[in-house]
């Protein structure tokens, strides 16, 4: 088995990786020097030759960033998905691409489902939800595979920031009135790998999935867990978002239903508040990744 990873040193592609060469699988993540998704635009350009599909976890993932920079983030969340997903129907080979949990509002009372309508908030759920149409629209066999609040012990994510600003200050204030779904991109690496494999013998379960952690939390009630997680004794200070502007605006609300890809695939909500221990764990002291 040989797959191309896109976005393979992010959180969830190192995992795709690791997890992909563990199961013999020939993992094939190439740097920006050997595809540059930032400038692709020709699906012919792009050679799929030997490749039995693709997963795409690269993205433009910075919200705040997203609406200063619209047009580097629609090349990598609308764009580039697109063309990798017309290279993929043109070899015919499967492609698992990755989306978030900000195509929604966040208005509804109700967890969302994959048949919920999309009202994106800001640029980058704009650009994450026409990557998804891109995608849908090239006609080849395709998942989406929809995430929220994910956190690793690589890259930018909350924790870290969490953990950083502990050590910096003593004490925090985090927005306690938006609730979302932590994902461990370890799970969501696995889930990615199971519902490709499953892609190449069963191509018509293709179509958007939700997947996430499994317990709702507010982003404060998440700093508790992190500091909990990590034996720190650290005071956080719950406050409103009207408190905590941002450049973009944040769905109040997006928390996904999993329960279709639990019964497609078998893949259950991820137990993120394990994971969590995992991922505080490998990092280490602060002091050791922030100098």
């Amino acid at each position: 088995m040989r797959i191309l990873i896109t976005g393979g040193t992010g959180q969830v592609g190192t995992h795709l990786r690791e997890e992909a060469t563990k199961c013999g699988w020939d993992a094939v993540a190439p740097g920006r020097d050997e595809l540059d998704l930032m400038n692709l635009q020709d699906p012919k350009a792009l050679d799929l030759a030997g490749i039995d599909g693709v997963i795409n976890a690269a993205a433009f993932t910075g919200v705040d960033a997203a609406e200063s920079e619209e047009a580097a983030a629609r090349q990598l969340n609308a764009v580039a998905p697109g063309i990798l997903a017309e290279a993929c129907a043109r070899a015919g080979v499967p492609l698992v691409h990755y989306s978030t949990d900000y195509v929604f509002d966040g208005s509804s009372k109700d967890p969302y489902t994959e048949e919920s309508q999309t009202s994106p908030l800001g640029v980058y759920g704009a650009t994450k939800l026409d990557g998804e149409k891109a995608v849908a629209s090239a006609g080849g066999t395709h998942a989406i595979l929809r995430l929220s609040w994910v956190f690793s012990a690589q890259g930018r994510n909350f924790v870290k920031t969490m953990l950083r600003l502990a050590a910096a200050h003593g004490g925090v204030r985090v927005v306690d009135d938006q609730y979302g779904r932590p994902t461990p991109a370890w799970s969501a690496a696995i889930a990615g790998l199971q519902v490709f494999e499953a892609l190449l013998v069963e191509p018509e379960k293709a179509g958007i999935y939700h997947f996430s952690g499994d317990k709702t939390v507010t982003w404060a009630e998440f700093a508790k867990e992190i500091f909990e997680a990590a034996g720190l004794k650290i005071p956080v200070t719950p406050i409103p978002t009207s408190d905590f502007p941002t450049p973009a605006s944040r769905p109040a609300f997006s928390v996904m239903d999993c329960a279709k890809i639990h019964e497609v695939f078998g893949i259950p909500m991820a137990d993120w508040r394990k994971e969590l221990q995992l991922v505080i764990k490998e990092l280490g002291p602060v002091e050791e990744w922030t100098s």
